[in-house]
């Protein structure tokens, strides 16, 4: 697919338009092209600034560290509380809501503190406040998404991400560890350890998706419809290696992968 110009010179008059900016960075896709075209269009009035704790993949603020280097952009790494808020570690459906709530109280600060005139994120425009508190929080916050108000959706980004050489084009989504968890359930930093673990060892299958859903002993695996069998196939060496992880029983979801699985108790 080839990225649509019109769009892509709509982000840049957006991005000229708010002076200086400090962006949401996690290093995804979304994050990375907004990155790269901010440090295009406005230069050093760039920030970039990554929450960290422990319920993100170890290595990610690491990552996010390498990307933004090679940008030359000033990038800063930040220790949000994680499992210390209590609303969050309770597990709610709107658990997304206060995390994020933290995150950009902190984000705005900081753009005061550094002269920035706008904090800005890497929603797109598929992405829907409806299903996602987080983005509710920030809009509530006065947070802009340039992404979505020049209409670039996640197959634009990845095209113009590819048309830059960007190498996280291809990267799946990676939303934090505690999408894994049931709401209600409480998160734990066992449990947190238990998900990104397994997870680890499924990647050394080379499957396109996949995510561990975490329900106490149980590993919920969800893979592609079409990598059920594969799977199946596989089962006396990812049983024995999630068993390693801490897990009693592991378990294959028949419907296959699906983005936000979790919600559909909802």
């Amino acid at each position: 697919m080839k990225y649509p110009i019109e769009k892509v010179n709509h982000l840049k008059e957006i991005l000229k338009s708010y002076g200086s900016v400090l962006v949401a960075f996690s290093g995804g896709a979304d994050s990375t092209l907004l990155l790269s075209v901010a440090c295009e269009v406005l230069g050093s009035r760039v920030l970039a600034v990554t929450a960290d704790s422990e319920v993100y993949p170890p290595g990610e603020a690491e990552e996010a560290s390498s990307l933004a280097r090679a940008f030359s952009c000033r990038h800063i790494v930040i220790k949000t509380k994680g499992l210390a808020g209590a609303a969050f570690k309770g597990n709610p459906p709107d658990r997304c809501y206060y995390c994020k709530k933290e995150l950009y109280t902190i984000l705005l600060c900081m753009t005061r503190e550094h002269g920035m005139s706008y904090v800005v994120d890497g929603v797109n425009a598929e992405d829907d406040a409806r299903d996602r508190p987080g983005i509710r929080a920030a809009s509530e916050m006065g947070v802009r998404s340039p992404l979505r108000e020049a209409g670039l959706n996640k197959h634009e980004i990845r095209a113009y991400s590819r048309e830059l050489g960007l190498c996280t084009a291809g990267k799946p989504a990676s939303p934090c560890l505690a999408s894994r968890f049931p709401y209600g359930m409480e998160i734990t930093r066992e449990g947190l350890e238990m998900v990104h673990r397994a997870e680890l060892y499924l990647k050394t299958l080379d499957l396109p998706h996949f995510r561990v859903r975490h329900h106490g002993d149980l590993a919920r695996i969800e893979v592609p419809a079409s990598h059920l069998g594969y799977m199946v196939e596989k089962a006396t060496e990812v049983v024995p290696a999630l068993k390693e992880t801490g897990y009693t029983y592991v378990a294959l979801d028949l419907l296959g992968y699906r983005a936000g699985s979790m919600n559909e108790v909802l």
